[in-house]
């Protein structure tokens, strides 16, 4: 394979900013992911963003079937060519994009859950979080690139400043482990940032009925949307629906303070409180 610079200028491509890309120029890092966490060979693989292949053609060669979803046109060709021209028969590429993409769908032709790897550009890297944990009962794991500052974010404990809504909403449905640590030399064209991959596992039970998924899910976005706010205050103004005297006893019947803050709760303080909101 040649250098993604080559390859795209052979092309008269250039990487689009808009769309985030950073190609994997070092081979070396392919093969770290799938050294610590590839597929097996009975799964199926959803990878997003496969831009040149330096992923996808590495995991056509450790799995059953590899679905890749490519929302640039251009490289939605080109990668159809590399893989036509390695004789790789096993990777099935889909222009589209991954925050509209029905994963439903695609467990189904697959039959069973889907495991999810991918480079992701930086901008929807928080969106393709969200949808995946929302979707987690078609994928079984994910392994994906993010900037450094977001995977630790990810993985954070209650009470620190890095402690958020998609710690919190990882911590209620998966396992959050890193793999990998990657400099910007891997890239082309080079990040400002530090990367990390990530393998997020998702449970095969949630740690509460479904039925409280999507309240309990608002609760949290409503508590860390102004996060310097008190709890009080940030779910008076995130839950305007919700009267304050509902809330004020809520909070006094599971002895959490009114005034402390969103970063302080423990997962299972979001699904009390939930809980008792709904009750």
């Amino acid at each position: 394979m040649g250098s993604p610079r080559s390859l795209l200028e052979a092309r008269g491509l250039r990487p689009r900013k808009r769309l985030g890309q950073h190609f994997l120029a070092d081979p070396s890092v392919p093969a770290a992911i799938l050294a610590r966490a590839g597929p097996g060979p009975g799964e199926t693989v959803l990878e997003i963003g496969p831009g040149l292949g330096a992923l996808t053609i590495p995991l056509s060669r450790a799995c059953a079937r590899v679905l890749a979803v490519e929302k640039d046109r251009e490289l939605f060709r080109l990668l159809g060519e590399r893989l036509a021209a390695e004789g790789i028969g096993n990777v099935e590429p889909i222009a589209g994009d991954i925050l509209t993409l029905d994963l439903a769908g695609l467990s189904r032709r697959a039959g069973g859950r889907l495991a999810v790897f991918g480079n992701l550009p930086y901008n929807i890297s928080s969106q393709v979080v969200v949808r995946l944990i929302a979707g987690r009962a078609h994928v079984s794991r994910a392994v994906l690139m993010f900037q450094r500052e977001l995977a630790e974010r990810l993985r954070a404990a209650p009470g620190g400043r890095q402690w958020g809504r998609l710690s919190v909403l990882l911590a209620l449905t998966a396992e959050v482990r890193p793999l990998l640590r990657v400099g910007p030399g891997a890239f082309h064209p080079r990040p400002r940032v530090d990367s990390e991959v990530v393998e997020i596992r998702f449970a095969e039970q949630a740690a509460f009925p479904p039925e409280a998924e999507a309240p309990l899910f608002r609760l949290v976005a409503a508590a860390f949307g102004q996060r310097r706010k008190t709890l009080r205050n940030a779910l008076r103004a995130g839950l305007p629906g919700l009267a304050p005297r509902r809330l004020e006893e809520a909070l006094a019947a599971l002895g959490i303070d009114p005034r402390r803050r969103a970063e302080t709760l423990a997962p299972a303080d979001f699904v009390r409180l939930a809980a008792r909101l709904g009750a």
